[in-house]
């Protein structure tokens, strides 16, 4: 099985953007060494609890300093631009780091309405033209247009040598259904939606074009030495979500902060609803979950989203998990 990991560059409480950021460099430098697969990050917009608005700008700073984990975003907003721009990037990242390079897309608008409608305009305009910008994107990253077509003798350059790897991410049939009929890749996201995917899976698996099309579903894990500590890590991330719903806008608290929170006693069942989209626990307990998803849905690899108040935390988590499975994921 593939472990991989995204990062949506979470701000802890306290600490600064660059702080997160920084934190990104060190987990994605970690998780080369550890040798997982991949390395996406995130992108949102106006969103005080997390850094990365721009996955190219970061997918090139964390690539220029690992060597082997492939590098994405997960997902680029593709409704935000256009596709001719999206293509030049993503080509010349390949060119700058061929082979390790993967473009996953998606159709939220990964921020408020205000700052959609600032990076796109007309955004639900945008949201029902996607199937056709997909068309549009893989068109100049495969150098494919249509003879009468106004962009037939247009190149989204520099051409490289090894093509992006393109992934479309998502939490629904329909998602699943699109991917399969672009040819794409696809990631069903787990840690984000109440439905389990396992129709999505189907639907992919019967729509998709070949056996190459593959596929991967993204989980929220705490790990640590034993449950009990994992959950008290947890307690982090559950108050931030509980904070965020309600429209609280600030980086992830601490575990000090969160079990004193009043919201654990108030919001019971909401935080028993999360936890049953999360894995925490201790290694061997999270890696027989994961095998156990891994056979559910019939798929061999797996996409961990592990967000912590503490940033050595999340890098414990994964080293954990990494000497539990005790083989490099790639």
């Amino acid at each position: 099985m593939k472990l991989s990991i995204l990062d949506q560059s979470p701000i802890a409480k306290g600490k600064t953007a660059k702080e997160a950021l920084e934190a990104s460099l060190q987990l994605a430098k970690q998780a080369d060494e550890l040798g997982y697969y991949r390395y996406w990050i995130a992108e949102h917009h106006d969103l005080p609890g997390l850094a990365s608005s721009s996955p190219e700008i970061m997918m090139s700073y964390i690539a220029s300093q690992t060597s082997n984990i492939r590098i994405g975003s997960g997902a680029l907003l593709l409704p935000n631009y256009k596709p001719y721009k999206v293509a030049e990037n993503f080509h010349l990242l390949s060119t700058l780091f061929p082979g390790r390079i993967d473009l996953g897309i998606g159709r939220a608008p990964g921020g408020s309405a205000e700052a959609s409608i600032a990076l796109a305009g007309n955004y639900l305009q945008a949201v029902k033209e996607w199937p056709q910008s997909i068309d549009t994107l893989l068109a100049f990253l495969n150098d494919k247009h249509p003879e009468d077509h106004l962009f037939r003798k247009v190149k989204a350059s520099p051409i490289p040598p090894i093509k992006p790897e393109v992934w479309m991410l998502g939490t629904s049939d329909k998602s699943a259904r699109l991917a399969a009929e672009k040819g794409l890749h696809y990631c069903f996201g787990h840690f984000m939606s109440e439905a389990n995917g396992e129709e999505a899976f189907y639907l992919f698996k019967e729509k998709r074009k070949n056996d190459q099309q593959k596929m991967m579903l993204t989980v929220s894990v705490i790990c640590a030495e034993t449950d009990e500590k994992a959950e008290e890590i947890a307690t982090s991330v559950l108050l931030w979500h509980l904070q965020s719903d309600d429209g609280e806008k600030q980086g992830v608290p601490s575990i000090e902060e969160a079990i004193k929170h009043p919201y654990f006693s108030a919001k019971q069942e909401k935080v028993a609803k999360m936890k049953d989209r999360m894995i925490i626990g201790n290694p061997e307990k999270v890696k027989r979950e994961l095998l156990n998803l891994t056979e559910q849905y019939g798929i061999d690899e797996i996409m961990i989203v592990t967000i912590t108040h503490d940033y050595n935390d999340r890098l414990k988590s994964y080293k954990l998990l990494a000497d539990m499975f005790n083989k490099p994921f790639n």
